[in-house]
């Protein structure tokens, strides 16, 4: 399970249909899903959506006065299938928008899942096989798939656990019970492997899949209405950073992490060196800088051997 790194994958999707011309970002939603479940969302965009800029709900801000009761049940039970992310957006259309679309930065996989519900519209196909044809097949990805059941060996599913300190200080380790995440399939209810993750992410290098303008409206921090670049650096499915790496100096990168039921994953693309990092575990830390900061360490072995090969003259 890649949790949230699911955005990434989604948003890949989403750059290819923009690209083609199936969806344009600053079209309101509806004129993609009509009728919409909630009428508050008639007029917030794919790009609002896609850089948590549309003021919809997070999975833990359904207040009470908002009683999208049966919703909150299936985010809580995670029991139920859902077949379509039309239906899936059951869970929270009865929960009014937090803020006007454009206004707020708000983090939220509930917007994530209204964006994949939109994107099956406009491509006249299930969510799945946009992402199937869109990026799956064309960057030769073979094991991303729904979240599926927990050890599943016919899939060579990994089993997922729950790690936690006990008040003594020795570690707790048991499985995660088995849970349905296809209510929160697009903004993190896939799962995948490093390797899938790199193949996707060297597709942002080759202009024949995502041309260099595509790539720049992506990967561009989204500015509120008040003129504001929204706290976070967030472009569209990837927080936009620049670290200083010791031993490597200051690397611009796009990247996303992921946080799921027994499992993490970090996901970064870094254009000066044509580097993709991704990683990922099938269990929780108690922080995830714990895990996430391996990054560092990674760019810093493969940087330094590619200067090391720089270095030795040709024979």
């Amino acid at each position: 399970r890649i949790g949230s790194t699911s955005k990434a994958v989604t948003v890949t999707a989403l750059a290819r249909l923009v690209q083609a011309g199936t969806i344009d970002l600053d079209a309101p939603i509806s004129t993609y899903l009509s009728p919409l479940p909630n009428p508050e969302w008639n007029d917030i965009t794919a790009q609002q959506l896609a850089s948590h800029i549309a003021g919809v709900s997070h999975y833990a801000q359904r207040g009470l006065d908002q009683q999208d009761w049966l919703g909150i049940y299936h985010a809580i039970s995670l029991d139920k299938q859902y077949d379509r992310m039309v239906d899936a957006l059951d869970v929270f259309d009865g929960a009014s928008l937090r803020s006007k679309p454009g206004t707020e930065f708000y983090y939220s996989s509930q917007g994530t899942v209204l964006l994949g519900a939109v994107m099956a519209a406009a491509a006249g196909k299930p969510y799945m096989e946009v992402l199937d044809q869109e990026v799956f097949t064309l960057r030769g990805m073979t094991t991303t798939l729904p979240s599926p059941e927990n050890g599943d060996n016919s899939k060579n599913v990994a089993h997922f656990y729950l790690t936690r300190t006990s008040e003594d200080g020795s570690p707790q380790v048991r499985e995660w019970r088995d849970t349905n995440l296809s209510h929160r399939l697009p903004g993190g209810g896939l799962a995948s492997t490093p390797s899938d993750l790199v193949k996707m992410g060297l597709g942002y290098f080759d202009d024949d899949y995502l041309a260099p303008e595509t790539k720049s409206v992506f990967w561009t921090p989204q500015v509120l209405t008040n003129g504001d670049v929204n706290e976070q650096r967030y472009a569209l499915g990837f927080r936009i950073r620049e670290w200083d790496i010791e031993g490597v100096g200051k690397i611009w990168n796009a990247n996303h992490g992921g946080v799921s039921r027994g499992s993490q994953s970090f996901f970064m693309i870094v254009p000066e060196h044509k580097m993709v990092v991704s990683f990922t575990a099938n269990l929780n830390t108690d922080q995830y800088r714990e895990f996430g900061i391996v990054f560092a360490d990674l760019i810093r072995e493969f940087v330094s051997a590619s200067r090391q090969d720089k270095e030795v003259p040709s024979s």
